[in-house]
């Protein structure tokens, strides 16, 4: 092994250590992400334990191949990212934290991520592969990369968060969180932020109604079979943005309401995405 994959498998180990897993934010990723830190830090390969994870959990792409975990080499020169997922059911990775993430999101989420690459792979099929990604393309990757899953009861908090109603959702709102309203991380870009929060980090929202932990995942597949069938997985506008800073229980300094009033990041929102008022 030469001086500069030495260095980067180093800097790799030393980042995976610095993943702090009691955040709220990788609390549904920390059983099994801990295991596979702790193994890649003792010096086992990522891809080969990822390998044994998703054999253990019998995942699949959407063509029926199993999911496998390859270096990034295997990646031929010119072939989508996306396209070979779906056509030999290898998931390049390479050794840094966002293709980690992205790897225990499939580990977590199969059906989602499942769904996300067909949709992804058909687009590419029917279409090609272009310097911009068009609008189905555009919203599928900014669900696989940067989407949390807003997930509450009834149309209150859900209205409010479209809105930009901040006040509303953050501090009205703020006893029904965790009860009638969470939030889970989904895109693995963000969870790749999130190992160094800062108070702008903004996801795209999609939102659902809540529903239990173990059914989550086949709620998140049949929503995004509905919208693609729809028409409505298209770009960034049908996302919310959530500052996610302002979470409660994400971070201790919006425990006051103040935290809010900060527009930069707490934006009032485009006359043209605010709900209409009644006449």
């Amino acid at each position: 092994m030469h001086a500069g994959a030495t260095a980067a498998g180093e800097s790799f180990t030393a980042a995976l250590g610095g993943i702090d897993w009691s955040r709220p934010w990788f609390k549904p990723f920390a059983a099994r992400g801990t295991s596979l830190v702790a193994a890649v830090r003792g010096g086992a390969d990522l891809r080969a334990l990822l390998d044994v994870e998703s054999a253990v959990l019998g995942l699949r792409n959407a063509r029926g191949l199993p999911l496998r975990f390859v270096p990034q080499q295997a990646l031929p020169e010119g072939s989508a990212y996306e396209a070979h997922i779906h056509a030999t059911g290898e998931v390049p990775t390479r050794d840094n934290l966002h293709d980690f993430f992205n790897a225990l999101v499939w580990l977590h989420f199969p059906q989602a991520k499942r769904v996300l690459n067909q949709i992804q792979a058909t687009v590419i099929a029917r279409e090609g592969v272009h310097t911009t990604r068009g609008g189905v393309r555009d919203g599928a990757t900014l669900f696989d990369e940067n989407a949390v899953l807003f997930l509450s009861e009834g149309d209150e908090h859900a209205e409010a968060l479209r809105g930009f109603a901040w006040q509303q959702l953050f501090v009205a709102q703020r006893h029904a969180w965790g009860t009638a309203c969470r939030v889970v991380p989904f895109g693995h870009a963000l969870l790749e932020k999130l190992a160094q929060p800062y108070k702008a980090v903004t996801a795209h929202a999609w939102t659902l109604p809540l529903v239990p932990g173990g059914a989550l995942d086949k709620a998140v597949a049949l929503s995004l079979e509905q919208a693609a069938e729809a028409g409505t997985l298209r770009g960034g506008r049908c996302f919310a943005p959530l500052p996610v800073m302002g979470i409660p229980g994400w971070c201790d300094d919006n425990a006051s309401p103040d935290f809010y009033a900060d527009t930069t990041v707490f934006r009032p929102g485009r006359m043209r995405d605010l709900p209409r008022q009644p006449d």
